[in-house]
Order: C-alpha cells, then structure tokens, then sequence
C-alpha cells in the first residue's frame, strides 16, 4: 500500500476534498520521508516542521479554499516567501527576508496549497551548485548531480518528500534536472505564470515552473494559477487518442551520448507501437544559430539583471559567478540585438515546424546525469526550447548504463500547453 507521502498530486487533492485524509497526515508523511532522506539527498534550504504542521491543522480546520487544498509544494530558493528566508542560492543572502510571497506562491496559498519548505537552488539560477545530491543514485555508488538549477524541487520530488514544487528555468533548469532525477518537468509557455517576487536572471527567458511525478500533475498546478484548464482530457473510454508525433534530433544532436539516443529510439518505436504517428522533423537551418543566440541574450540580460548584486554584494559571491559574470560582460548590444531578431525570425516559423504534428519529441539532456557535484550538467538539448518560448515538458523514458534515468522533452506550440501536456500525459506510461 502506498504511502501519503508517495501519491500523486491529483490523487492526494482528491483525498484532501473529500476528507478521506487530513493535510495535517500528509504533511507528516512528507516531513517523516524528509527527516529518513535528507541528511543523504540536501534537497530543502529552509525546513520548519513545526511550521509546515501549523499550516496544515490551520487547512484541516476550515472550509475547503481551493483546488490545491492541503497539497504540500516545495518552493525554489530563488522564489519569495513572507514566511521564509529566501536566499537566492547565495551566500550573500544568506538568512534574507522578503516583505511578501512571490505571486506564484500566493496565488498557490489562495488556493488552498500547503508550503512546506524551501528547495536548494544553485547561486541565482545559474550554475554555481549547491548542496543537493541525486536521489536516484544506486547505494554505494558515486554521488552524481541532480542538475540545476532546480536541484532541490528535482531530487525532492524524486525522493517522495513532496508531491511537487516550484522550479525556474532560463536554459534548462526545469527539464535537464528533472531528466536527470527520472521525474516529470513541466517548463510552460514564457509568461503562463506571474514572475513577480522570482529572482531575475534574463527576463526574456525566465519562466516560473513545476516537477511533479506525472504531466497531469503538473497541469494541476500550473492550470490553478493560472486559471486554464490544462489537464489532459479523457475520451469516455478513459483513455487518450494517440498523438502525432514529430521526432526531432535538434542541431544539438552532436552533444548525444549513446543513452539518449537509444532513448529516443526507444520513445519513437514505443509511440508507434501504441498506435501514435510518429515522423521525422528536421529543423529549419536558421535554427542551428539559436544555441549560441539563447547563450549571448542569456548573458546580455543576467550581467544587466545583476548589477546590483555586482556594486553591493560583489564580495559575497562565488568564484563560480564573478566568472560567468565576466564572460556574459563581454556580450554587446550589437549581438544581443542579433539573437533577439534571430528568434523572432525563428518563432515564426514555428507553424511550418510544427505541421500536423500535436508536439515535437526531441531530448532532454546528453545523458545520464554526471557524477559529483561539483557542476550541474549541460543544458545544450533545453536552451533553443527555452529561448522559443514554447511549452516543454520532461517525461521518463529509459535508464543509462549506469542505471540512471534518462528522459525525452515534449514541445508544443507556444500558448498550446494542453495540448502538449496531452501527448506527455499519453506517452508517460507508454515509455513506462
């Protein structure tokens, strides 16, 4: 019999509205599976059991306040709590309070959500690691990331101590992690959800997120907060109509080791089998320039957004970050001005990429996660998605040589999140 704390979102707010359980016996189930695991996973960077209780005994006590009533979410350590210290991942801010909630998390707690805890994140998103190992690892085995910059939400997630959390993404900070950790990662179209109170590294790419354990889970979230329906509907046998499905290698494709790309192999020949059309989509040549595009509009933008943290706190931040912060120095106004026309030549086209096709299946990362942790992975395979502004989503596909998940990315059209969650919500346990 599974365990609270191992449910689903959808099927613990079930739970929750009918009173079949208590918010208070959920957070408990969490908090114990945080109190077994976290001295070997360093998932949360804020952690107040006694707190987190107290939210939930306040929910138990009164009407039902919304669709994420009594769901416990972890919150990324870039995002802003009233209640919490937000530390931006960074030793200069350590113990820093904000005035009030990111909008993300208020509009969460309007809607009945529990905040647990804070999740780690690397220094403001962007590569410095923090302290967050990979759940996944077999016992006894090297420690190996859980990416970044979402390491915490990814590896608690992952590990059953939370049902879902916030993450961020800018290059790949929702998709590579949540591969790396075998979890669902859903990156909606730019702008679905309300940025106010989130760190800010580029703005142009920046989008407020969520891992979950499965497509409609995340579409719970993100649907409540944004007022959508997006969970993937059911045909009156229960059942989804298979997609069409458009394989797509990337101009990326050379950065694949042999696991993911025996897991889109794997993906295509699954999907076909299950009675999805699946063909073979090769991308514009105008798109191999988005990659170095995203990375020098990227860079334009966090040495511009972080120009405070440069005058006022330049002493306190890692040697990791002064480096990044003098290569993204040298990006000028000329190339900048370059990959935003770029892009916007390319987003128009996404029509004619797309075709007839429900989303583009391509990879989510180069493969399995590397051991150590003392980098975070390369988000080459999510950067192109992420500066389109499209809907993607990590789902589970397969495991690498050394028993780690890999996964593949669903990207649909832009503002066509459904959809795009409809085929991931599909294909889920057709990898399975």
């Amino acid at each position: 019999m599974q365990k609270l704390n191992e449910l689903g979102a959808r099927e613990v707010v079930k739970r929750l509205a009918a009173r079949q359980i208590t918010a208070e016996q959920l957070a408990r189930a969490c908090l114990d599976r945080i109190e077994e695991r976290e001295g070997a996973v360093g998932a949360w960077s804020h952690l107040d059991p006694d707190a987190a209780l107290a939210q939930a005994r306040a929910l138990d006590a009164g009407p039902l306040r919304g669709p994420l009533h009594g769901l416990p979410i972890g919150v990324k350590d870039i995002i802003e709590t009233v209640d919490m210290p937000t530390g931006y991942g960074s030793a200069a801010y350590a113990g820093h309070r904000s005035l009030g909630d990111a909008a993300g998390v208020a509009l969460a707690r309007a809607a009945g959500a529990l905040i647990l805890g804070k999740t780690v994140s690397t220094e403001f998103a962007w590569f410095h690691p923090g302290k967050t190992a990979n759940p996944r690892v077999p016992e006894n085995a090297a420690p190996r990331t859980p990416g970044g910059s979402s390491s915490g939400s990814a590896a608690a997630v992952a590990d059953a101590m939370v049902p879902l959390a916030f993450g961020t993404q800018t290059a790949g900070s929702i998709v590579r992690p949540a591969s790396y950790c075998g979890i669902v990662g859903y990156k909606p179209s730019h702008g679905t959800l309300p940025r106010a109170g989130v760190k800010t590294l580029a703005e142009s790419l920046d989008t407020l997120g969520v891992m979950a354990r499965s497509p409609g889970d995340a579409a719970l979230l993100v649907g409540a907060l944004s007022g959508r329906d997006l969970l993937p509907a059911q045909t009156a046998s229960g059942s989804q109509s298979a997609p069409k499905i458009a394989l797509c290698r990337t101009h990326e494709w050379p950065a694949a080791q042999p696991e993911t790309a025996a897991a889109l192999e794997h993906a295509a020949k699954a999907a076909a089998k299950a009675g999805a059309q699946v063909k073979e989509l090769s991308l514009p040549k105008e798109f191999a320039g988005l990659l170095q595009a995203q990375i020098d509009l990227m860079n334009y933008e966090a040495y511009r957004s972080l120009a405070s943290d440069r005058l006022h706190h330049w002493d306190g931040l890692s040697e990791t970050l002064k480096k990044l912060l003098a290569t993204a120095s040298k990006v000028s106004a000329a190339r900048y001005d370059e990959a935003r026309a770029l892009t916007a030549a390319c987003r128009a086209m996404l029509g004619d990429v797309f075709g007839d096709a429900d989303a583009i299946v391509a990879p989510s990362a180069p493969g399995e996660a590397p051991t150590g942790l003392a980098a975070t992975g390369d988000p080459v395979f999510c950067r192109v998605w992420t500066l389109l502004g499209v809907p993607a989503l990590n789902i589970p596909c397969s495991q690498g040589p050394n028993g780690m998940p890999v996964g593949v990315q669903v990207i649909g059209r832009i503002g066509d999140d459904a959809r795009a969650l409809a085929v991931a919500e599909w294909l889920q346990p057709v990898l399975a």
